[in-house]
């Protein structure tokens, strides 16, 4: 009867890792529907050190776009189709959990509204700019294996995981430099993110910060365009079931990244805030699905109001790659 609770038990933990393992590749294939930042639960939960995933998302969304009147582009609206093609990889940082991972998206975007009184649409497929990002988790995450990791969560219902990670988004999209819409931002952003994680039973309370800062495009439609860093902060709560599913709600505001054009001011300082639902399950031991919806809603004149739906599928490799990066002094 002890061994039949115990079968019970490690089973049990077996689907809440997967589904650890889901989100963590969804993080990545969801922020891609917001412009200005993004919302991604979870996304200080130590995985098992050697973790490969790979991952592909479709997500549909559309809105409406509130333009500088100086441009005379009025009643804008967009709808896009993206394809998320992801990988991550967990790995041991001189002891603690961390984990890389890069996306790559390929969107189709439509625009439609009036020019100068005019109706007129646009439309662009192709490579968007891809995204690598590394965090470690320097507190109440230590780097272990698949069981080591189920031990060490089961004898700590209640703990707590704290983190540091950057971001990098790289100008690899498609661009044009004579056009304004595009689906490539020709600039790096460097996003340095600090999170913490508190986790009661299958109850999770997410915090991240998150401060973006934008290289120079010198070819914004025959100018430069310069911008300021843009604040951000989310929050989650998060429920894990036992039953191999999970859930969030999710809220964030973003604020700052006013923009300068051949050093004039625009006055279009952002404020924005975000909103969603995600919900996932193991498909099996090694794949997992992911539904999604957020919301985005300025608090500007300026800016953009969206709706995004998205899918994903994870899939975790079955063998692992232990790395291990440590430092060593010789006498």
């Amino acid at each position: 009867m002890h061994a039949g609770i115990q079968t019970t038990t490690v089973r049990r933990q077996m689907r809440l890792n997967g589904g650890s393992i889901t989100t963590a590749i969804f993080l990545l294939l969801v922020s891609q529907i917001t412009i200005s930042q993004d919302i991604e639960p979870r996304r200080w939960t130590p995985l098992p050190v050697g973790t490969n995933v790979v991952g592909v998302g479709y997500i549909h969304m559309d809105g409406e776009i509130f333009f500088d009147p100086v441009l005379k582009i009025e009643d804008a609206e967009f709808k896009t189709k993206a394809t998320i093609f992801s990988f991550l990889h967990a790995f041991d940082f001189l002891g603690k959990s961390a984990r890389f991972d890069v996306r790559v998206p390929h969107k189709s975007t439509r625009w439609k509204g009036l020019l100068d009184g005019v109706p007129a649409s646009t439309g662009r497929t192709g490579l968007g700019d891809p995204r690598l990002r590394l965090s470690v988790n320097f507190l109440g995450a230590p780097a272990l294996g698949p069981q080591e990791l189920r031990a060490y969560r089961a004898a700590r219902p209640i703990s707590t995981v704290a983190g540091a990670a950057v971001a990098i988004t790289l100008p690899l999209g498609d661009y044009e430099t004579d056009k304004l819409l595009n689906l490539g931002h020709n600039r790096f952003a460097i996003r340095p993110q600090l999170g913490v994680v508190h986790t009661r039973g299958p109850w999770s309370y997410e915090l991240t910060g998150s401060l973006f800062f934008y290289t120079d495009n010198n070819d914004f439609v025959g100018t430069t365009r310069e911008q300021d860093p843009l604040l951000t902060v989310q929050s989650h709560l998060i429920y894990n079931s036992p039953r191999g599913w999970w859930t969030s709600i999710s809220a964030a505001y973003a604020e700052g990244g006013e923009s300068r054009i051949d050093g004039v001011r625009k006055d279009d300082r952002r404020r924005e805030l975000l909103f969603g639902i995600s919900t996932g399950v193991a498909v099996n031991r090694h794949s997992s699905l992911t539904l999604a919806y957020v919301g985005s809603r300025t608090r500007e004149d300026l800016g953009s109001d969206t709706d995004n739906l998205a899918l994903a599928l994870a899939v975790r490799s079955p063998r692992r790659f232990r790395t291990r990066i440590s430092t060593r002094f010789a006498g």
